[in-house]
């Protein structure tokens, strides 16, 4: 029997011992333990706030189902959209199913927001719950410029809705949750991140995109990318794929975007864009060296419409604006949309800086249909309503690409918009003493 030094304890002994032996029996320590706790603790906590988030999100969820929309006439072959000596849709029945995508309920009243190419030219569209309730649309809204739709339905029960996050506070590198019907599959969600924010693609003319590698897949369209805190922060509407599915690159509107969109579409008929009556450019390196300005100061005014609201009120040629109504205006993106949802015919302050000075100007807000009427004039003007489909109540304008139960297939090139001058665009530019070389942006 092994005894114990006289300077050691009983206590001291017994503890030495269990050391020991759990050594041999490979028992953890309390030290592995806290280790191996700290390590999981990342991981576990991601996969709660996921949890969470979904469980918040997904009740205000829905599929949206369209019926009767001309459906693209299959060749001898029996594959659509190749040439063939008729290209014209065939029209379907109401009762023929023809797309399928998903939405999101964003008030009590029964707002829903999806995708214009998801409801486009239907003759009836029928909103599907999670629990599979469905409820007919009374109200479509669409607007193919945007890509944004809204639909109206009426429950005698609750609503369930889905929180309106704020999208403009995102960044790169934040985690975000799609839910959808990808393939029909209701409820379904998938996990990733903002990869970039202010992306163009060709099919949507106004607004820019966020791109996130969240998969989306055929059937996603119109449904929310939400937080970590389960707030809707943008609408998928698209996805860079050669094969016609997830590609790791997807595109969705932010929501403050496509709610301002679906309240003007559901107050109005019609999304009422503001404009002044300009072509803008962006303040690169290069062009920023053609005319000795500071990179990123603002946007370069380099075209200005002879009679529009942008020369009534005092803007010149190459004059670069930083604020407008107090909005500092670092980018394209952050001057569209300024500038497309002020009020028409209200009066605005723009700060401009022009010869090395800074020139403050006031100026009357005009339509993005002809920014050269003033409010007086426009009042006078024939009022532009939406034209209405032969279904009650319902206002949707064509959609450029056939609607289908998809995202929009790009060819994977999220280019940027109008990267480059036509010929009657390089001609008017040179005739102005403009360089021809500067891209041209929509105008604002």
């Amino acid at each position: 029997m092994i005894k114990a030094p006289p300077f050691m304890s009983k206590h001291m002994t017994q503890f030495i011992v269990f050391m020991a032996v759990a050594v041999g029996l490979n028992i953890p320590t309390h030290a592995q333990t806290s280790a191996t706790a700290e390590i999981q603790a990342g991981p576990r906590a991601l996969s709660n706030a996921f949890r969470a988030a979904a469980k918040q999100a997904t009740p205000a969820v829905v599929t949206i189902l369209s019926y009767g929309q001309p459906v693209a006439r299959p060749n001898q072959s029996g594959t659509a959209n190749e040439k063939s000596d008729d290209n014209s849709p065939i029209e379907a029945d109401e009762k023929q199913l023809t797309g399928i995508g998903s939405g999101v309920i964003v008030d009590a009243d029964g707002m829903v927001i999806t995708n214009n190419h998801v409801i486009a030219n239907a003759k009836r569209v029928v909103v599907q719950m999670s629990d599979e309730t469905e409820h007919e649309v009374t109200k479509v809204f669409g607007d193919p410029a945007s890509d944004v739709a809204t639909l109206k339905i009426i429950s005698d029960s609750p609503l369930p809705h889905a929180q309106v996050g704020d999208s403009n506070a995102i960044e790169i590198g934040d985690w975000v949750l799609a839910i959808g019907s990808p393939f029909r599959l209701e409820a379904t969600v998938s996990a990733g991140i903002i990869s970039a924010k202010n992306r163009t693609i060709r099919r949507i003319d106004r607004g820019r995109l966020i791109q996130t590698d969240a998969a989306i897949n055929p059937g996603n369209s119109g449904g929310p990318l939400i937080d970590l805190d389960g707030k809707v922060v943008a609408i998928s509407t698209a996805i860079a794929t050669r094969n016609g599915g997830y590609q790791g690159i997807g595109f969705a509107i932010p929501i403050n975007q496509a709610k301002w969109i679906a309240e003007e579409l559901a107050k109005h008929g019609k999304v009422r864009r503001a404009a002044i009556g300009i072509r803008i450019a962006e303040l690169t390196p290069k062009i920023a060296k053609k005319f000795d300005l500071p990179v990123g100061l603002g946007i370069l005014a380099y075209q200005i419409i002879e009679g529009s609201a942008a020369e009534r009120g005092g803007i010149q040629p190459l004059d670069v604006i930083v604020e407008i109504d107090g909005e500092s205006i670092n980018d394209p993106a952050s001057l569209q949309s300024a500038v497309e949802r002020l009020p028409v015919g209200s009066f605005q302050e723009f700060k401009v800086f022009r010869a090395g000075k800074e020139v403050t100007l006031q100026i009357e807000i005009a339509s993005m249909e002809d920014p050269t009427l003033s409010k007086d004039a426009e009042s006078t003007s024939k009022d532009q309503t939406p034209e209405q489909t032969n279904a009650p109540d319902r206002t949707t304008a064509p959609d450029p690409v056939a609607a289908d139960d998809d995202a929009d297939r790009e060819n994977g090139e999220s280019e940027k918009a109008a990267e480059k001058m036509d010929e009657a665009e390089i001609d008017q530019a040179d005739a102005s003493g403009v360089p021809s070389d500067i891209p041209v942006l929509p105008k604002p």
